[in-house]
């Protein structure tokens, strides 16, 4: 096939022998005329046979990121839109979030189809990031398909500095969406995009949050970086007798503290947020004999660096042994992570050393991870970030 003339041609060094849509810098020719960040490309490989299209970025690690190997398969503004509305429908029509809740992912980049996008939903309000310049050059089309989805939305974008230094491209997105109260389950949470939680809530969790929570009744639980309060506040609602949520940083403790009162049925649990870092907190907690029936320890993102992923690993054993030491004898643990360079062979891995150090007997009862509406590709694992280990501490 011959390149439209609308799309140049980028070679690849190698033939194509993988179906990942990323094809990094090191695997292809530099272009004549080199393209902008972000523009569409024909990808052909080094014998000249068309092998997809998609992003082209110079400046990135990522150099290709294909989004077809159809040559019949036109990117363009009806391609994001069905692209988009396929996603919704997912949500919609097989998983039927709108039952469960007003937030959720509309878009989990390779997961949908459109890489380095992610699209969250909190009610009304769309808050779209950008991951990749191919992303944000076609950001018009991505918006007009929003709208077309949910008519009358508010959208807000944003990418992280290191995202936007990575893929060379200036995004200064207008001030931050005043908050809104969204509900999951029938409980209240204050989303707060651009503030302690760049999106404003992690849905993520939800399906997690939700089985955490019918087994905690009568209990006293333990949230370890706790954030806004998820975990506690869905604890704290199914009749928890006691609920400890700490967290270092003091903005999400402030806004843990307010979801917590969204929830009337919550006043009935004896919850209090502590700011603190769990490190210390723990060891304190320890020294003084306390000991609770449910502990949960889900800390942020510990690198994006594949050369730190050890000195993550060893983090994560740390906080995990420090915060075994507080279970009681049969109590529920759960342990997350949402790194995605750490595996999770890996994160079970550790957990069996921190289990060993602490000299607790660890039951794994349920691997899980994040919700449905993160769905990811077989042959493009990246998407699989977050790590969620259930487990009863025996002795």
């Amino acid at each position: 096939m011959n390149a439209p003339a609308e799309n140049p041609a980028v070679r690849l060094k190698i033939e194509r022998r993988s179906n990942h849509p990323w094809i990094f810098q090191k695997m292809v020719e530099k272009p004549p005329t080199k393209p902008r960040p972000g523009s569409l490309v024909e990808v052909y490989d080094r014998d000249g046979a068309w092998c997809g299209r998609g992003f082209y970025n110079g400046h990135s690690r990522i150099a290709l990121r294909l989004l077809t190997t159809d040559p019949d398969e036109t990117i363009d503004a009806a391609w994001f839109r069905a692209k988009i509305a396929a996603a919704v429908a997912l949500r919609r029509e097989v998983l039927r979030l709108d039952a469960v809740s007003d937030a959720w992912r509309v878009v989990h980049s390779e997961g949908d189809g459109i890489s380095g996008l992610v699209v969250d939903r909190y009610g009304e309000l769309l808050v779209v990031e950008f991951f990749s310049a191919g992303a944000f050059r076609h950001r018009d089309w991505i918006f007009a398909a929003l709208e077309a989805e949910f008519p009358g939305c508010r959208i807000w974008s944003f990418a992280d500095e290191h995202v936007q230094k990575q893929e060379s491209f200036d995004w200064h997105p207008r001030e931050a969406p005043a908050p809104v109260v969204i509900t999951e389950h029938g409980i209240r949470f204050r989303a707060a995009p651009g503030s302690a939680h760049k999106t404003g809530f992690f849905a993520d969790q939800r399906e997690n949050r939700e089985w955490l929570s019918q087994r905690v009744a009568g209990k006293t639980v333990l949230d370890l970086c706790c954030n806004t309060g998820g975990f506690a506040v869905y604890a704290a609602a199914r009749g928890a007798a006691e609920v400890v949520g700490v967290d270092i940083d003091e903005e999400v403790i402030a806004i843990a503290r307010q979801n917590l009162r969204l929830n009337p049925q919550a006043a009935a649990a004896k919850t209090r947020f502590v700011h603190a870092d769990i490190f210390p907190w723990l060891r304190d907690a320890a020294a003084r004999g306390e000991a609770y029936d449910v502990v949960i320890l889900d800390p942020a993102k510990m690198t994006r660096d594949r050369e730190q992923v050890i000195p993550a690993l060893k983090k994560y054993l740390d906080m995990n042994k420090l915060a075994l030491g507080v279970c009681k004898p049969g109590a529920l643990f759960a342990t997350f992570s949402c790194t995605g360079l750490v595996g999770e062979e890996e994160f079970l891995d550790m957990l069996r050393r921190a289990a060993f150090y602490a000299n607790r007997t660890v039951q794994v009862i349920k691997v899980a991870g994040a919700g449905p509406d993160h769905p990811w590709l077989a042959h493009v694992p990246e998407s699989r970030y977050l790590k969620a280990v259930f487990c009863r501490v025996l002795d």
